[in-house]
């Protein structure tokens, strides 16, 4: 028996094997499984404001966000206490990678960062960043709902999420503190 890795070309495979699980699901009444969602908080040591500069350079991303392979900024405005942002992002691993377009606003006022899907291979995104400064630094909270448009992958997806956007937090506050910690304490 050959053992054959699966590649871009296997494609109709997966749509296959969704379709197949969505409708014996259908069936049973109980539905496919959820989109995946998550959350994650934390306490960072630097300032608020610098937290919110580093979240919003997205062109940065791929120097330390684990799987962003590419980022492109095409558009940012300030419009009163908002900053608005249209970027591309590539995310990726081996022989698969996609570039999704997200809007992103950022509210001073509250000091929340709300990012929307507006093109690529998801269905939906919506992720939320609120940022807190506390006496001991600033703790964000990070939510996160998505939906890829194959839902084969969504299932699985599903199953690694939450460990993917522990390494993603993980690696937003490693960039945080190796950039600002110094001067957190000052």
């Amino acid at each position: 028996m050959e053992i054959v890795i699966a590649g871009p070309e296997h494609i109709h495979f997966a749509k296959t094997i969704s379709l197949t699980i969505e409708e014996s699901a259908k069936d049973r009444g109980t539905g496919i499984a959820r989109r995946p969602q998550a959350s994650v908080k934390r306490l960072i040591e630097c300032k608020k404001d610098q937290l919110i500069d580093l979240v919003l350079d997205i062109e940065k991303y791929p120097e330390f966000v684990p799987f962003c392979l590419d980022s492109h900024v095409y558009e940012k405005n300030k419009e009163g206490s908002q900053t608005l942002i249209i970027a591309d992002l590539t995310i990726g691993k081996g022989p698969f990678k996609d570039t999704y377009k997200s809007d992103v606003k950022f509210d001073k006022e509250n000091s929340t960062i709300k990012v929307t899907n507006i093109g690529g291979p998801l269905n939906h995104l919506e992720n939320n960043w609120k940022f807190i400064e506390t006496e001991g630094g600033t703790e964000i909270s990070f939510d996160i709902d998505f939906e890829i448009e194959n839902k084969f992958l969504n299932v699985l997806m599903s199953k690694s999420f939450e460990f993917g956007l522990n390494k993603i937090a993980d690696a937003f506050q490693r960039r945080a503190e190796t950039l600002y910690k110094s001067s957190f304490k000052n």
